[in-house]
C-alpha cells in the first residue's frame, strides 16, 4: 500500500490505527542491498517523486531501485541511462507491466503504474535549437512526473527571431503558468523569453556550444548576468531541476 492507501483504509475502518503506524514507518529511507537509499516520502512531503540517476550505475542495481520504489510509491524518473543499458532497462519495465514515457533525444525516462493525475498545472518548453532537445525533454518528463501538463515548441532561437513570437503568443493564449527556456551557445533566448512575457521563466543553460565560453560557460553567464527580471537560472543541462521548479511553481498556483 502507498500512503493514500494506508490513511484511507485507516477511515475505512480496514486497519487500526496501530497498523497503519508500523506501515507508515516504513515510509522514510529504505535501502537497498548497501548500494542504493530511496527517498520513499518525498513526493508526498514535497511534491516530488523519486529521480534516480543512472549515469554510473549497473543495469541490474538501476532495475533493483525501479522495482523496490514502485512497491511503495506510483512513479519514478530515471535520468541518464547509459545508451547501453536504455532498451534493456525499458523492456524489464515492460516486462514487469510498467508503463513508460520517454522523450525525445534523451535516455530518461518516466515510469509508473497507474495513470498519473493531471493538476491544472500547465508548463511551457521550448529549446533554441535541436541540439537542445534532451535537455528540455528531461525537464518534460520531470513537468509530467509532477502531474502538469507540457505544450512544446523546440528550434526557435534568436537565430531567427521571428520563430518565437508565435510560440509565446501560444503560450500566453493557453496561460502556462511558467516557462522553461533551454538554449545553449550564448543562451540569450532566455532574456528574450524573459523580457516578452509576464510569467517565471526557468533559464537551462546546455553544454551545446564551442570555442570562448564553450561546454554552456557562456550560456550559464549571459543567463545569470540578464538584466531581464523574472529569469531564474540553474546549472548547465539541470533538465531535471527546471521542470521540478517550473512544476512546483504551476502546482502552487492551482493548489485547491
Amino acid at each position: 500500500m502507498n500512503i493514500s492507501d494506508i490513511l484511507d483504509s485507516v477511515k475505512n475502518g480496514k486497519i487500526s490505527v496501530n497498523e497503519a503506524k508500523k506501515q507508515l514507518s516504513l515510509y522514510s529511507i529504505e535501502e537497498i542491498e548497501n548500494f542504493a537509499k530511496i527517498d520513499l516520502g518525498r513526493e508526498i512531503r514535497k511534491g516530488i517523486p523519486e529521480v534516480v540517476f543512472a549515469e554510473r550505475k549497473e543495469k541490474s542495481e538501476v532495475e533493483k531501485i525501479i522495482k523496490n520504489v514502485l512497491k511503495k510509491t506510483n512513479s519514478i524518473v530515471v535520468s541518464r541511462i547509459p545508451k547501453k543499458n536504455y532498451h534493456d532497462i525499458c523492456n524489464y519495465c515492460k516486462k514487469n507491466d510498467f508503463k513508460i514515457s520517454t522523450g525525445q533525444n534523451c535516455t530518461t525516462i518516466l515510469v509508473y503504474k497507474k495513470p498519473l493525475k493531471k493538476t491544472k498545472g500547465k508548463i511551457g518548453i521550448i529549446t533554441a535549437g535541436t541540439s537542445d532537445i534532451g535537455i528540455a525533454e528531461e525537464s518534460r518528463l520531470m513537468c509530467e512526473s509532477m502531474n502538469c501538463n507540457c505544450i512544446t515548441s523546440y528550434d526557435v532561437g534568436i537565430a531567427g527571431l521571428h520563430r518565437i513570437f508565435p510560440v509565446l503568443k501560444e503560450f500566453v493564449k493557453s496561460d502556462v503558468d511558467a516557462i522553461i527556456v533551454v538554449a545553449g551557445m550564448e543562451g540569450a533566448l532566455a532574456s528574450v523569453v524573459s523580457s516578452t512575457v509576464n510569467v517565471p521563466i526557468i533559464g537551462v543553460p546546455t553544454s551545446i556550444g564551442y570555442g570562448y565560453g564553450e561546454k554552456g560557460v557562456a550560456a550559464l553567464a549571459s543567463m545569470l548576468q540578464s538584466c531581464s527580471l523574472g529569469l531564474t537560472v540553474v546549472n548547465i543541462d539541470n533538465g531535471i531541476g527546471a521542470g521540478a521548479a517550473a512544476a512546483k511553481i504551476a502546482n502552487q498556483i492551482n493548489k485547491k
